[in-house]
């Protein structure tokens, strides 16, 4: 079994609601057993501004699924939740789901990049990677708690359970 960290956000349409139902449907997965999630957190678009805050979270699951066979599935739940692929990045969504790491792969394909290219970049990422993996190492044996360290948390917010 491979242990994924998986990196959830919305901010459409209920955004936390929409979290809470694509955790609900990550349950579910076949070949899949859901570990944990943490915290929601509050975070500014990365984006254009003139949109709402987001919601996200972090996952973790193990799955016997390829890698490729996952992001077929969390894509599904992604058009479930009304989710349209647009050619505009970082735009309004009612639902993200990227796979953040894949156990300790590196993966480059045209349909995925893992690590996910802005792992280490994203206070949205890491803070809530850090939060259900404390001594998480990287596959480039970076301590995750070295880069939350260097990474202000540009106002990001915890959100009350």
């Amino acid at each position: 079994m491979h242990t994924v960290y998986l990196g959830l956000g919305a901010n459409l349409n209920a955004p936390q609601e929409q979290l809470d139902t694509a955790i609900q449907a990550l349950k579910t997965l076949p070949e899949c057993e859901f570990v944990c999630t943490s915290h929601y957190y509050a975070s500014k678009p990365m984006g254009p501004q003139d949109q709402p805050d987001y919601i996200n979270a972090v996952a973790c699951i193990k799955t016997s699924l390829s890698a490729l066979q996952l992001l077929d599935l969390t894509q599904a739940i992604e058009q479930q939740h009304g989710r349209v692929r647009k050619a505009q990045r970082w735009g309004p969504r009612t639902l993200d789901i990227d796979i953040l790491l894949f156990a300790d792969q590196c993966i480059e394909n045209d349909r995925l990049t893992v690590p996910h290219y802005g792992l280490c970049l994203r206070e949205f990422v890491v803070y809530p990677l850090l939060e259900i993996a404390p001594d998480l190492v990287l596959p480039n044996q970076q301590l995750l708690a070295d880069i939350a360290n260097s990474l202000p948390l540009n106002d990001l917010q915890q959100l009350p359970q």
